[in-house]
């Protein structure tokens, strides 16, 4: 397994966690309603769920792979500006930074492989 799998299988599955809490955490969706976003929640929730199962079914199928990391990267971008607005801390909007560089960094891998 080379370095980018590695990467793809991190963010798969922490995006597979992210969704699938959002329907079983009410702590998620109260995170939702903080931001004057609940009703988008489950669309949220369940792009985030598509894009994982996106990235998986990629290693196999390159542009798959580049329009779900490209997707989740703009979805985490979505989420830093929405917890910049909110006035989060820096420590709290980390996650979603580190998500969107990393799904970033995957799709402009993934531009370079065929």
């Amino acid at each position: 397994m080379n370095f980018l799998n590695v990467l793809i299988f991190i963010s798969s599955l922490s995006f597979l966690g992210y969704g699938i809490a959002y329907f079983k955490s009410t702590k998620m969706k109260s995170e939702f309603k903080r931001f004057g976003l609940e009703k988008a929640g489950a669309i949220v929730a369940i792009l985030e769920i598509l894009g994982a199962l996106g990235l998986m079914a990629g290693l196999m199928v390159y542009p798959i792979l580049q329009i779900s990391a490209g997707g989740l990267a703009i979805l985490m971008l979505l989420g830093v500006a929405i917890r910049i607005k909110s006035k989060d801390s820096v420590w709290v909007s980390l996650p979603a930074l580190f998500f969107m560089l990393l799904n970033a960094y995957i799709f402009f891998i993934s531009m370079h492989i065929q």
